[in-house]
């Protein structure tokens, strides 16, 4: 089987399992239900990194607009970063988390054709980051969390967003976010690129669903610049490390939110419980903190990364 058919048999499998659960009754008809359960685990043990980057694409993955419906209250979105204009790739925000008031960023990509080009495919121009900045300091200013979620193949090259400052917007972000009083918790919902993915992710903490990815930019992009051929873009993948497992391993992320088999989209409503349940850890580990613990422990974090794959061990153990 082609590696790259192994996600579209999967969901034939699972439509077909589906289908079959009402006529299941009796036990040989069940255990041969579990038998494909067991099967369809397997299956997804033994995915290839191009598989969970597919999946990481899939157009029926819960983008940002549903997360906020399920996980948040009373949001009041905000456009406009000032200076220019509206960009319609970040979408950002006051919610109510569990009771309490939190500012929500993220990019949107669109659940449809239309809302894709609308949104230009969840790749921002400047104007995007900005707003992005003027809600983070908002939130610095009244003390509020920040929850951050990324899915972007990365900001937009386009000759306009250049000509407006793209790389000093998303240069601004990363300066800010560094050194920001409040707790910023930064969840992968499914694609991560490059620095249109970080200049919403320099945070305290940063988690990433079980089928995303996260790289210094896509597949295709590493295969064209080091090898001049796209086609190889399935073998960058594996050589990318860019797997939720990967980053984990690499201590360059710090969990792994679970996600139901098939992939998020089989079952969002379980979803959207494994990501609430990990908001709502993460947030008591830091709501308590100071803010110079804060400040101090998103520098380490970042300034560590890197420490234990060049000497083969943490930093803590160095001492």
């Amino acid at each position: 089987m082609p590696k790259d058919q192994s996600i579209l048999d999967l969901e034939k499998k699972l439509d077909q399992l589906l289908k079959e659960r009402d006529s299941l009754t009796d036990e040989k008809a069940q255990g041969a239900m579990d038998g494909v359960i067991d099967a369809l685990h397997q299956s997804m043990k033994s995915l290839t990194a191009w598989d969970r980057v597919l999946l990481a694409r899939h157009p029926k993955r819960p983008h940002i607009e549903a997360v906020i419906d399920a996980l948040f209250q009373d949001f009041t979105e905000f456009h406009g970063d000032r200076f220019f204009g509206d960009d319609p790739a970040i979408m950002g925000g006051l919610a109510f988390f569990n009771g309490l008031p939190v500012t929500v960023i993220g990019h949107r990509k669109g659940s449809n054709t239309a809302e894709n080009i609308e949104t230009n495919f969840a790749m921002p121009h400047p104007e995007g980051y900005r707003k992005a900045l003027r809600l983070m300091k908002q939130a610095a200013k009244f003390k509020r969390p920040i929850m951050t979620f990324i899915d972007t193949p990365g900001a937009y090259p386009g000759i306009g967003a250049e000509e407006r400052g793209q790389a000093e917007a998303i240069a601004q972000n990363l300066k800010a976010m560094s050194h920001i009083n409040v707790p910023v918790i930064t969840v992968i919902l499914g694609e991560g690129g490059s620095g249109g993915a970080l200049a919403l992710a320099v945070s305290n903490h940063v988690l990433m669903t079980e089928n995303s990815i996260y790289s210094v930019l896509s597949p295709e992009g590493y295969a064209s610049i080091l090898w001049k051929d796209a086609s190889r873009s399935k073998e960058a993948a594996e050589v990318m490390k860019l797997t939720a497992s990967d980053l984990l391993e690499l201590r360059l992320i710090d969990g792994i939110i679970k996600e139901p088999i098939g992939g998020a989209h089989r079952d969002p409503l379980a979803f959207y419980k494994s990501l609430k349940d990990a908001l709502r850890r993460s947030l008591e580990i830091y709501l308590s903190r100071p803010d110079d613990a804060l400040i101090y422990g998103r520098y380490q974090k970042y300034r560590n990364m890197g420490f234990y794959q060049r000497f083969n061990v943490r930093p803590e153990e160095s001492k």
